[in-house]
């Protein structure tokens, strides 16, 4: 019997079957579904994982946060642990019962790392068990079955790549994590998150919030003269442009010639060349201008390849391999009643896709199946999106017709434009690129054009804008920030950690103004992208044989090591930024004890819940227990009865208003069993503030764990 191992439970299952001579039985073992199936004689089962089935964590005696050095964090063995146990055991059951095991896991770093940790469980079981690899871009038949008739070897070196990377943003994050954490005093289920590519990113956001904030704009000046031949009206900007000084664009408006001279016209063509395939960068920023966000466009493209209706996802490739069937692609996507038409022009002439930059990767996505059911409203355009650019790239590239008029109204040059579309060309298949055009009427030289308006318009120098999730995406690219399989996920983190809101436009909080300026004490490189560029290139090396993964994973502790001393030595300093910055974040009442000036916060104590505590503890002790669960927010007015603060209570299926006050009448209809709860609650949250915050290890201690 021979033991497949696939990444996801998806992919296993598609697998299986396009491999089966018959049927496919499924059976749970251990609670996980495993395939068995038949193939020229030989009985096989494919056993799906859930990604890692190992983590990677520090010994147990660095668990608590308050009390362990962080110096010797830094440097602290890390530990390889069984995550998976259910999946572990049944890989190593069907381990025992085969003579061989075949990886089927996603062919990147990420899926080297999963395929050894699972040949170390399976050699753990059966010593002697062979082990081969296949690697595929699409789970296709034809690409399944090219990929079993030629599989190869295992990428040690690329796995150990992956390990590094783990490693080292363990360590990072869970050193600055605690550094932040602690000196704040923000511990328990908040605590202040940093990491190694995380950190630069946020520096990136703040620091283009404080080029707008620092912004001044400066008032200048246009001048637009509206002109009608044959009953047409077009418009014409003045050829000086912007005007610095007021008096001069009014100036302007002293020509009062009735019609306007063309001095010259200029028609030329402007080639706008057609998309190059899309790698993984271009395709999230095309996803989020749709209004999907990086994370959840990339976890919807994971799903459409498991499925087999893409290839896979995560390259950076733009160029088509010469070994891709793209006329049977094309001829699939023809039976696709939105692209048909498109599809048969493309197939009756010889096919030449447009070409970016080739790399030993898999190749740029495109479709491979047209899918068998109805996809929900994202997936649907998320696919769409894919094909689209697809057939783009093997279309004809776009013709327009520029033209250029310049029009004296007296000795006042005013220049009009206009925009005509000769050849569509790929355009036609591709709508989220603009075809606007500006219409001129035919303008001859030396004729006149009746000049129906001229006005002057205010307008303000703008700074430049935040960035999309889109554009941020593409920066990191640029700077060598992440990889193209962890950028939507620091992305992601942000968002979870409450560092930054909105989509289109992303906006940091006080917080993350705080975490910036706090890392910015010190004088090493933890915002500065080019220290986390130089430890990508050196994880590059690693999956090249030209660099060992121990030596690279110390070189990135001793950078690590000298910026924790730097931030050691100013920890009152920062302690107190960010202390300053939680307190005006914190939703906030006045203390309801008047002889306090203190103001009630939402903390969290040791025992985990959060409650309302007031500012000048210890000195006054005031507490208030509150829901544990939904948003909070207070509200302008008072309790009716008892004349104590409300609040607002959002949840995700609920919402309600309160008195924060557990025995406040307004509540006497809650019920015995909301009082009871309500009251064992108020005496938690009471010793909650008595005690320190909760010790906790931060979920998130690493900057790109999968």
């Amino acid at each position: 019997m021979k033991l497949i191992v696939a990444e996801k439970n998806i992919a296993g299952r598609r697998i299986a079957e396009i491999l089966a001579d018959g049927k496919v039985e499924e059976r749970y073992v251990n609670g996980v579904p495993t395939y068995h199936f038949t193939r020229e004689g030989t009985q096989y089962v494919v056993v799906p994982l859930r990604g890692h089935i190992i983590e990677v964590d520090f010994p147990t005696q660095y668990s608590p946060w308050i009390g362990t050095d962080l110096r010797s964090l830094v440097y602290s063995n890390i530990e390889y642990l069984k995550k998976e146990k259910n999946i572990i055991e049944t890989l190593m059951k069907f381990a025992k019962q085969c003579d061989e095991i075949i990886f089927a896991t996603d062919y990147d770093r990420e899926g080297e790392s999963i395929a050894l940790e699972a040949l170390q469980c399976a050699e753990a079981a059966n010593p002697k068990i062979k082990a081969k690899r296949v690697v595929f871009s699409a789970i296709t038949k034809q690409d399944i079955e090219e990929a079993f008739k030629n599989p190869t070897k295992l990428d040690i070196n690329l796995a150990n790549s992956a390990n590094a990377r783990r490693e080292i943003d363990l360590v990072w994050g869970a050193v600055l994590t605690r550094f932040l954490s602690i000196v704040s005093g923000q511990l328990g289920h908040e605590f202040l998150s940093a990491g190694r590519v995380q950190s630069p990113v946020l520096a990136l956001i703040v620091d283009r919030e404080k080029e707008i904030m620092a912004f001044k704009p400066k008032p200048y000046w246009e001048v637009e003269a509206i002109f009608e031949k044959n009953n047409q009206k077009f418009s014409a900007m003045h050829k000086a442009g912007r005007f610095w000084e007021k008096e001069k664009a009014f100036d302007v408006l002293k020509s009062k010639e009735p019609y306007g001279k063309v001095a010259k016209v200029k028609r030329s063509e402007s080639v706008i060349k057609r998309p190059v395939p899309l790698n993984t960068t271009n395709f999230l920023r095309a996803a989020t201008a749709l209004g999907i966000s990086a994370p959840q466009a990339m976890s919807i493209a994971e799903e459409l390849y498991q499925r087999g209706y893409i290839s896979y996802p995560r390259t950076d490739n733009s160029a088509y391999p010469a070994t891709l069937n793209i006329r049977k692609i094309v001829e699939k996507l023809a039976g696709y009643k939105n692209f048909a038409s498109y599809c048969n022009e493309i197939l009756s002439k010889k096919i030449l896709p447009s070409q970016g930059t080739a790399t030993k990767d898999h190749p740029p996505i495109h479709p491979v199946e047209i899918p068998k059911e109805a996809l929900a409203s994202n997936h649907a355009k998320i696919y769409e999106l894919i094909c689209r650019h697809f057939l783009a790239t093997l279309g004809e590239d776009a013709i327009a017709e520029i033209i250029t008029a310049e029009i004296l109204v007296g000795k006042e040059p005013f220049v009009a434009l206009g925009k005509h579309y000769l050849k569509l060309g790929w355009k036609q298949i591709y709508p989220y690129s603009s075809t606007a055009e500006i219409m001129l009427p035919k303008l001859e030289e030396g004729e006149l054009v009746k000049l129906i308006d001229m006005k002057v318009h205010e307008k303000k120098t703008k700074p430049k804008p935040r960035y999309s999730q889109g554009k941020l995406i593409k920066l990191m690219a640029d700077l060598g920030l992440g990889t193209k399989s962890t950028r939507h996920e620091i992305i992601r983190k942000l968002y979870a950690r409450g560092y930054i809101k909105g989509n289109k436009a992303i906006v940091p909080n006080t917080i993350a103004f705080a975490t910036v300026d706090a890392l910015e004490k010190q004088d090493s490189a933890i915002l500065k992208p080019d220290m986390t560029r130089q430890i990508e290139k050196e994880m590059d090396e690693i999956a090249l044989a030209k660099k060992e993964k121990d030596a690279v994973v110390d070189d990135s502790r001793r950078l690590l090591s000298a910026a924790l001393e730097q931030l050691l030595a100013k920890k009152q300093e920062i302690g107190k930024i960010l202390r300053e910055a939680l307190l005006a974040d914190k939703k906030q009442f006045p203390c309801t004890n008047e002889a306090c000036d203190g103001m009630l916060v939402i903390r969290n104590g040791k025992s985990g819940k959060r409650f309302l505590g007031c500012t000048n503890y210890p000195k006054c002790t005031v507490t208030y227990p509150l829901p544990q669960s939904g948003k909070i927010e207070p509200l302008e007015k008072r309790c009716e009865i008892c004349g104590k603060p409300m609040i607002k209570v959002t949840g995700r299926n609920f919402h309600y208003e309160m008195c924060i006050d557990p025995k406040c009448q307004s509540k006497s209809s809650w019920g015995r069993k909301a009082e009871k709860n309500e009251a064992k609650t108020a005496r938690a949250s009471s010793n909650d503030a008595k005690e320190k915050p909760v010790e906790k290890r931060p979920e998130e201690s690493q900057d790109e764990k999968r």
